[in-house]
């Protein structure tokens, strides 16, 4: 039976009914219990997600959209229900803008090599912004030195957000894609997707948004967004690893090569004659699926809408707030960027005279998981002109009194081996 949102989650910071849904959150380190803060990095897996996937296997398990067996049929349905399902999830007009990858990462490249073959040329122009994680941006780099093309990086202010003037700015008639984070991933900024992709396109400009930090934490609704394209991984948003989506406009889609290819993706092949590619979605998944993933995907969708929207989001501004109101009383820490503007569940902080690394260590030391360094955006951290910075990141599970034992123990923490051998040295 679906629970309502307000007996499973409300902005108390409680949720002991949740936890009781993650079977991971039973986990001890002798006699310290498990504070999980690096749900931005990948989030926990409820009972429902891993049924699902233990059922597929268990029941269901065979190849998809070959076999003419009931196994086959069956879980050809299942996946196809999956897309369905993450069609609503993000509000797309069809199941064939609907392309399974194998996260945000694959998503980002899938594009940018059909970009590169069918729309981008010497002088074009591509728009990222200084905040992205390198899966949005080293795939842009990389394309722009092999066409010729020029990358543009709009800046990002000192208290970590793109403004809308730098943005519009940025952009001319050469420019052919503009890339850029929903919520960045280091400091949980949330850009305005709407006005910038709004403004890309007067250009004539495709936009992807990298979705991966936004999907576990509000509703997204691609058509209202404007977007063209769209990518998140599941194992964010309490789904399996190795499973992510990419959304394309079906009219786009249409005018671009497939990027791998191989069963599945054609009608048929004659060696004297050209290669009819099939449609989206099925010309961008070459091989085999991770059918089991995209099942898991489909039940994390599921156990988010029973959460609600509404309870989710009051949930992390809930924790959100309280982070920031007692990290504000330890004198050594200071808040990196504006994370209270619109809470995404990420709080970024720097420890004055610690290193990052140091400080993850003591934290870990006390049960307490968090990622410290520079979160795969040495750019962005360069730009703020720091080391690193040591990230609490939020998910239904968490609770305001692992806040107070986070902010307990970063009242002892010292300056260790980094500080003292390795005090410039990052690699995370």
């Amino acid at each position: 039976m679906t629970m309502t949102p307000d007996t499973r989650l409300d902005s108390s910071g409680a949720c002991e009914g949740v936890r009781d849904d993650f079977p991971i959150m039973r986990t001890r380190f002798g006699d310290l219990p498990l504070v999980y803060f690096d749900n931005a990095a990948t989030a926990q897996k409820p009972r429902a997600v891993l049924d699902a996937v233990t059922d597929f296997y268990s029941t269901t398990n065979s190849n998809v959209g070959r076999g003419y067996h009931r196994l086959g049929l069956a879980a050809t349905e299942r996946l196809e229900q999956a897309r369905e399902m993450v069609r609503a999830f993000i509000g797309a007009r069809s199941v064939q803008e609907v392309i399974f990858t194998s996260g945000t990462t694959h998503s980002v490249n899938l594009v940018a090599d059909a970009i590169g073959r069918s729309v981008l040329g010497r002088g074009d122009e591509v728009v990222v912004t200084e905040m992205e994680h390198n899966s949005n941006l080293l795939p842009w780099r990389a394309l722009c030195e092999r066409t010729g093309a020029r990358l543009i990086v709009v800046p990002v202010g000192p208290h970590g957000s793109v403004e809308l003037a730098d943005f519009a700015a940025a952009l001319g008639p050469r420019t052919k894609i503009a890339a850029f984070a929903h919520v960045s991933n280091v400091l949980g900024t949330v850009n305005p997707v709407r006005e910038m992709a709004a403004q890309a396109r007067r250009h004539g400009a495709l936009v992807l948004v990298d979705g991966a930090q936004a999907a576990p934490h509000r509703p997204v609704d691609v058509t209202e967004l404007g977007v063209d394209f769209y990518c998140f991984s599941a194992h964010k948003a309490y789904g399996p690893m190795g499973i992510g989506v990419l959304y394309g406009r079906q009219d786009v889609l249409a005018e671009l090569p497939p990027y791998q290819v191989g069963g599945g993706t054609v009608k048929g092949v004659a060696l004297n004659e050209p290669v009819a590619y099939l449609p989206a979605p099925a010309r961008f998944e070459a091989g085999t699926p991770d059918v089991a993933g995209a099942i898991g995907l489909a039940a994390a969708i599921t156990y988010l809408d029973d959460l609600g929207w509404d309870a989710i989001q009051a949930h992390d501004a809930r924790l959100v707030h309280t982070a920031l109101e007692l990290l504000s009383t330890l004198e050594r820490v200071r808040v990196v960027g504006d994370p209270a503007r619109d809470p995404a569940g990420i709080v970024s902080i720097d420890v004055a005279g610690i290193h990052p690394y140091d400080v993850g260590g003591h934290l870990d030391g006390n049960g307490i998981a968090v990622r410290c360094g520079v979160h795969c955006a040495s750019a962005f951290l360069d730009s703020l002109g720091l080391l690193g910075t040591v990230r609490i990141s939020f998910a239904v599970y968490n609770t305001v009194a692992e806040i107070e034992r986070l902010c307990q123990c970063l009242e002892t923490v010292k300056p260790g081996m980094w500080t003292r051998e390795h005090p410039t040295v990052r690699f995370l």
